[in-house]
C-alpha cells in the first residue's frame, strides 16, 4: 500500500534535486503539508507520512480518531490534486485516492468499508472503475451482509468488472 505513495514521493524528490539529505526532505515534507492543494495527492500522503503529529506522536494524519491534528491533516489531504492516469477510466484516480485513504487510516471507518476498499483497490489500480450505481448497490449490500457474504459479493463485483473490461484487463 505504501508503495503507491512512495514511488511518487521519490520522483518528487528527484524533481526538487533532494537526495539523501534528511533535513531537506523533512523541510520539503513540511512545505507540501502546508500547501496540499498545490501537490499530487500521492506526494501529500507521502509528505504526511514523514511528519510526526505533535499531539499523538503517530505519523501525521494517521493517528487515532479524535486526535485533532491528525483529523485536520487527514481532511486537508482531500484538497490535493488528482490527475487521472493515462489509460485509466475518468474518475479512477479519485477512487484510488479514496480507497488508499481508507485503507491507510482504517480506524476512522467501519470494518465493512475497510474490507470493501481493500478488496476493490487492486482493480482500481489497473485503471478500472465501477459505475456509480454499481458502487452504491454493492456498498448497500456489503453493509447488511455477513463477512463471508461480503467477500463473495466483492469478489463477484471484481470479476464482473474485469469481465466487462475485456481480455486486456485480465492480464
Amino acid at each position: 500500500m505504501d508503495g503507491i505513495v512512495e514511488e511518487e514521493w521519490s520522483a518528487f524528490l528527484r524533481r526538487w534535486e533532494v537526495s539523501g539529505d534528511q533535513d531537506q526532505e523533512a523541510a520539503l515534507a513540511e512545505m507540501v503539508a502546508a500547501e496540499p492543494d498545490r501537490h499530487d495527492w500521492r506526494v501529500v500522503d507521502a509528505a504526511l507520512d514523514r511528519l510526526v503529529c505533535s499531539e499523538c506522536g503517530d505519523r501525521l494524519s494517521r493517528g487515532p480518531v479524535g486526535c485533532s491534528a491528525c483529523d485536520l491533516a487527514h481532511g486537508f489531504r482531500h484538497i490535493a490534486i488528482e490527475t487521472d492516469r493515462p489509460g485509466a477510466a475518468p474518475g479512477n484516480e479519485h477512487a484510488v485516492r479514496v480507497n488508499v485513504s481508507v485503507v491507510r487510516r482504517p480506524q476512522v471507518t467501519s470494518e465493512n468499508e475497510v474490507l470493501a476498499r481493500r478488496l476493490m483497490l487492486p482493480v482500481l489500480l489497473v485503471g478500472l472503475l465501477p459505475a456509480v450505481e454499481t458502487a452504491q448497490r454493492v456498498s448497500a449490500l456489503v453493509k447488511r451482509s455477513s463477512r463471508a457474504e461480503q467477500i463473495r459479493l466483492l469478489e463477484r463485483t471484481v470479476e464482473e468488472m474485469v469481465r466487462r473490461a475485456g481480455p486486456a484487463a485480465a492480464d
